[in-house]
């Protein structure tokens, strides 16, 4: 490790007055752990670009929109932003710097769709205005593929029919985060002809949407730990959505984890005694008339921390809860009714969200609430449901009820004061979540004891929790682009703020999470508040399970074919999502926590992801290294800077494409300005790819770089004594000198195409690449 420093500050001296891109900072957030770890990231050094324009900003991006004011009034900046305004994009592996489109089953959710690398594209409309978007595509196809089923007893290959395709994009791998805006404007699915059934059509934006059938995707904005991969289940098992960094086997059983803060050693790049997992974030989930907003995270509570379990025996059945028609006391809604829950001696669920008003809604004058009746109302209530007379709009009798922001003027968190559209806690609240061989009853498939055992992977069972908001939408989701938001920041002050067009529909405050509530019968796990480098996902998908379905679910679209209503939805596919532009803003603040990688020091992810690399990929997934392809206006977005004299050009902007393209293998990232590692995306050793100068070559390149880093400090001092001493005749002479020693030790190792350095008596900023240089193998390998 102390060779690996030196070569580090060799490089740092080499390149004196570069300055390092700050959104490259390996500290991360402020996640607990080892502090002897360093990143694992392939790119050893992420600089700046030449023009300044950051690695993942697009160009097209408006200057009114590269900066943003949080909800708390701190000023953030743009640090990502795609404006999708290039048709000849590719979006399948290594074909974009930023996306990548997936083609495979989903096998989640009893999903009815494949995902296609052909449904996803950037188009353009052909009126005046011209905008362009980001297109996914589904369409009703029916498609018979043999897939392999884990939960089959024994464990085997299946055909499975799929009815529909569609797509998924995900940034995983290339571009993660940890806190900030992200802000995602974007239209969502909907059958809409003027000649359908659908009573929605012809309200007007702010109409309520009522017809759920005509709604028949689920439309997916979200976020996952980049050390789970979306739809590869080997990824995600015991890693999905854990955010739990404690050891303590009394409260939960380390072993269901396989990141534990339990480990010593975990290996592969990850830090000792740190828990870490897939935490999941939905900045928009589902359709229909209602969306959904929420945080996957684990272990979830105990069942001394939840609503009570429905009782079949009474007539209550698995899903009575969404519409509050269980018959078992407690088992709508947690806290409700008051007398039941008191008697535990312990309040139950997450304590303290935050729901606000969809005002983009028309006012329901029958649904207009007062603070004040409600708050004593709810005092005690003793139904078994709730209502809007003694209830807050959300059904959440432990949600805040304070003042908006604490301005009197917005009104209180989970009151519906205007009486406009308002969200509703979640039915679902989590599964519980079991290998195939697990015998536990809470497991939706458990293993009878006559069934023997496959041991086709790790054993685990555990809680899950969903802290979800489901909040009614008006048609302007479906007719024009909505502006969808999300705030985050981490650590144990943070918060999640879900916003629509900067106003707050759900917050979740950290205290919520990491303070979770204790006395039962067993103690509750104390969690983390969201902080994994998290990557961002976009996709359409159909399910037979969800709150929103094509026809005849299960079946080919038509059924039978005799419902004129079911063909005209079947008949108006393909339907759409288009995304406008995806921004992200964040805190670059001295002290800030924020951070853009999916390698930090904190949270580390690249030797995992390598060592165990069959889980996230496959022969049509694969995972491919980003070098270049970010929008460029010139060379100047796609090279680092080096100096007043001396400037390398570490890529160029393709004139054809106006995308980055690196100059050569030892740069990388979406502006070429990222000096790449000796490990490649698929772990082959770089070195023996790429890195060719034989030793006697390093050796003499070590002795370059060290004498140009002398003559270059020399050069510092001997301006700066000019200045006192007014010899110019002296200081010409030895200028020229240091010119000629310069083009000397270029010339002596050109042979092995190892040019590292051109004087130029002044940069003028030319393309000319004979007053650059190319920056190569020997400079990467003496860093």
């Amino acid at each position: 490790m102390a060779m690996r420093g030196s070569r580090r500050s060799l490089l740092i001296t080499f390149l004196a007055g570069v300055a390092i891109a700050g959104a490259s900072s390996s500290s991360g957030s402020s996640g607990s752990g080892g502090d002897s770890s360093t990143a694992t990231d392939r790119s050893l050094v992420k600089l700046e670009t030449r023009s300044g324009i950051l690695p993942w900003v697009d160009p097209d991006t408006p200057e009114e929109f590269r900066s943003y004011v949080s909800s708390r009034g701190d000023t953030w900046e743009l640090v990502m932003s795609d404006e999708f305004n290039d048709v000849a994009r590719n979006f399948s592996a290594g074909g974009d710097h930023i996306w990548t489109s997936m083609d495979m089953p989903d096998g989640t959710n009893n999903a009815l769709q494949l995902y296609s690398h052909d449904m996803t594209s950037i188009e353009c409309d052909d009126d005046e205005e011209g905008l362009c978007y980001m297109q996914i595509k589904s369409i009703d196809e029916v498609s018979n593929i043999t897939v392999w089923n884990s939960y089959l007893r024994p464990p085997g290959y299946q055909n499975s029919i799929f009815y529909y395709r569609s797509g998924m994009l995900q940034t995983w791998d290339k571009f993660c985060f940890q806190g900030g805006m992200l802000e995602v404007r974007a239209k969502l699915p909907a059958v809409l002809g003027e000649d359908s059934n659908n009573t929605d059509v012809g309200k007007g934006n702010n109409a309520r949407a009522t017809k759920t059938k005509y709604y028949p995707t689920w439309p997916g904005i979200w976020l996952m730990g980049n050390l789970g991969r979306a739809l590869f289940a080997s990824s995600t098992a015991r890693m999905w959505p854990f955010s739990y960094n404690e050891c303590n086997e009394t409260v939960f059983d380390s072993s269901n984890q396989r990141i534990s803060a339990c480990n010593p050693d975990p290996g592969s790049g990850m830090n000792p005694y740190q828990g870490r997992g897939a935490v999941e974030i939905d900045l928009l989930e589902g359709g229909g008339v209602a969306i959904s907003s929420s945080i996957q995270i684990a272990p979830g509570m105990p069942a001394d921390y939840r609503r009570a379990a429905y009782n079949e025996s009474l007539g209550d059945w698995s899903y009575c809860m969404y519409s509050q028609e269980c018959t078992t006391i407690g088992a709508n809604l947690p806290g409700v009714p008051t007398e039941y829950y008191e008697e535990l001696g312990h309040v139950t669920w997450y304590q303290g969200l935050r729901y606000g008003a969809n005002n983009y809604c028309v006012r329901d004058g029958n649904e207009t609430q007062s603070y004040t009746k409600v708050a004593a109302a709810m005092k005690n209530i003793t139904e078994n449901s709730c209502d809007l007379s003694y209830c807050p709009a959300s059904n959440d009798v432990h949600g805040d009820m304070s003042y908006i922001d604490g301005d009197k003027s917005l009104g209180h968190w989970n009151i519906n004061t205007n009486g406009t559209c308002f969200p509703e806690m979640n039915g679902y609240q989590g599964v519980y979540l079991c290998d195939p061989d697990n015998q536990d009853s809470r497991c939706s498939q458990p293993r009878n004891s006559s069934t023997p055992k496959t041991n086709v992977m790790e054993p685990y069972n555990y809680q899950m929790d969903a802290l979800s908001s489901n909040w009614p939408i008006h048609m302007g989701a479906y007719y024009d682009y909505v502006a969808y938001q999300v705030e985050w920041v981490t650590g144990d002050a943070g918060y999640l703020r879900w916003m629509l067009g900067g106003y707050p529909i759900f917050e979740i405050p950290a205290s919520s999470v990491v303070n979770t509530p204790q006395g039962g019968s067993v103690s509750n796990p104390r969690l983390t508040f969201p902080e994994e480098p998290s990557y961002i996902i976009l996709n359409v998908a159909l399910s037979a399970s969800w709150g929103t379905y094509p026809p005849n679910p299960g079946k080919p679209c038509r059924g039978d074919g005799t419902s004129a209503e079911d063909n005209y939805i079947c008949d108006s596919f393909p339907l759409y999502m288009k995304i406008d532009y995806v921004r992200l803003y964040q805190d670059m603040s001295e002290g800030s926590t924020m951070a853009r990688e999916c390698d930090p020091a904190s949270h580390p992810t690249r030797q995992w992801i390598l060592d165990h690399l069959s889980d996230y990929v496959d022969g049509d997934n694969k995972h491919v290294e980003v070098q270049g392809g970010a929008p460029c206006r010139d060379y100047k977005d796609c090279t680092i800077p080096f100096s007043v004299q001396y400037t390398f050009h570490t890529g160029t902007c393709n004139t054809n494409t106006n995308r980055c393209e690196c100059t050569n293998e030892f740069w990388g990232g979406p502006r070429c300005t990222f000096q790449l590692g000796a490990t490649t995306a698929n772990g082959d050793d770089a070195s023996e790819i790429t890195f060719g100068p034989p030793p006697y070559a390093a050796v003499v390149v070590v002795g370059v770089v060290v004498t140009l880093t002398f003559l270059i400090m020399l050069v510092v001092a001997i301006r700066q004594r000019s200045k006192s001493m007014q010899d110019a005749a002296k200081t010409k002479e030895l200028g020229r000198s240091m010119v000629k020693d310069v083009q000397y030790a270029k010339a002596m190792i050109t042979t092995d195409n190892m040019a590292i350095l051109s004087s130029v008596d002044v940069d003028d900023e030319s393309t000319d690449t004979s007053k650059s240089f190319t920056a190569s193998g020997p400079y990467h390998r003496f860093r």
